[in-house]
């Protein structure tokens, strides 16, 4: 099931997640301002998907643009990067797959405008089928920590979904599955978008994955009560010394996990980490609409006129992680070191 991919006739078509579990919808993008706006909707979402989104709508923007010269393409280029930059702030993959599209774009040796957009279209490609093999890889590293019997817990979702195909934290899950282990996911609802609820739990139904959806706050009574043996979570940006920036409600989960000796992991691509930023302070949380917290669906469930505050991501410092799971194995504390050679290898 990929999420997004680049059709034949010059479009890219994505899964509209906003309509799951009710309805599968795939729609078809034909200009990079569209896939701007599904990325800041969230018709997609998950950073690796968020990161083939944006390589796919440079693509786009490479094919619609009526440049002459490379100059005025890597003009239009640049247009298109901005407004696609300026949609979702914390998800690190948004910007290095911008970046990865433009220096294709720079360096490309031929001038002819052509060559370069067919380059560009042919990278956005590699940068989603490359993304299917580093989830397939992240699975075997971390299917090791699953042991037969194991009862998950995991937050939001971090699965095929969230990426091009195959998933993060549910990619190790998958892989345990298919190993033949005996595993069962408790899904946290993940208020307020119910990633978890719409998504995750679509997800592991569709597979036959043992589940049991849960309330958020109903993750500390099973640590408690001795039902949850891991952690695992996905990351839309890992700072260099290992503070993890996931969806809101994660540094809670750390927190519980730590206080009942369960091994918590965040399970990300390398191009997720960011070793520009020395700690987790210096990541952009995202705030987003109210109405996502005052109505569920259409439903309203909050007075009309209240004061909300909702940021999409909490931060969850290093001293909580027990590891992060990447395609080049797990790194362990100190972060600072195990990260950068998870990164530079």
């Amino acid at each position: 099931m990929r999420t997004i991919e680049w059709d034949a006739k010059g479009a890219v078509r994505m899964i509209d997640q906003r309509r799951l579990p009710l309805e599968f919808v795939v729609v078809e993008l034909q200009d990079y301002r569209e896939v701007a706006q599904a990325i800041q909707q969230m018709v997609i979402r998950g950073a690796p998907a968020i990161g083939a989104a944006a390589a796919f709508g440079l693509a786009l923007a490479a094919l619609r643009s009526q440049a002459a010269t490379r100059e005025e393409l890597i003009r239009d280029l640049e247009t298109a990067a901005d407004v696609i930059r300026a949609t979702r702030p914390t998800a690190v993959n948004l910007f290095w797959a911008v970046d990865r599209m433009l220096r294709k774009a720079r360096s490309w040796p031929q001038p002819e405008t052509s060559q370069i957009v067919a380059e560009l279209i042919n990278e956005a490609q590699r940068i989603a089928d490359e993304d299917i093999q580093i989830n397939r890889a992240i699975g075997a590293h971390g299917a090791t920590l699953i042991e037969d019997g194991c009862n998950i817990l995991t937050h939001c979702n971090a699965g095929a979904l969230a990426t091009v195909d195959y998933g993060t934290a549910l990619a190790v899950i998958r892989t345990a599955h298919e190993q033949g282990k005996r595993v069962h996911v408790w899904v946290d609802e993940t208020r307020p978008r119910l990633q978890g609820a719409r998504l995750t739990a679509w997800e592991l139904m569709r597979e036959g994955i043992p589940m049991t959806l849960i309330a958020d706050n109903a993750a500390g009574y099973l640590m408690r009560s001795g039902q949850v043996d891991i952690v695992l979570v996905g990351s839309d940006r890992t700072a260099a010394n290992g503070d993890v920036a996931n969806k809101i409600g994660t540094y809670s989960l750390a927190v519980l996990a730590k206080e009942n000796g369960v091994p918590f992991y965040a399970v990300v691509p390398t191009s997720t980490i960011d070793l520009s930023l020395p700690s987790g302070d210096q990541i952009p949380i995202e705030e987003r609409d109210g109405h996502e917290v005052t109505h569920c669906g259409d439903c309203q469930i909050a007075p009309q006129g209240v004061k909300v505050f909702n940021p999409a991501f909490d931060v969850t410092p290093h001293r909580y992680v027990t590891g992060i799971i990447t395609e080049n194995g797990i790194a362990y504390p100190p972060f600072q070191q195990s990260l950068r050679r998870m990164v530079h290898g």
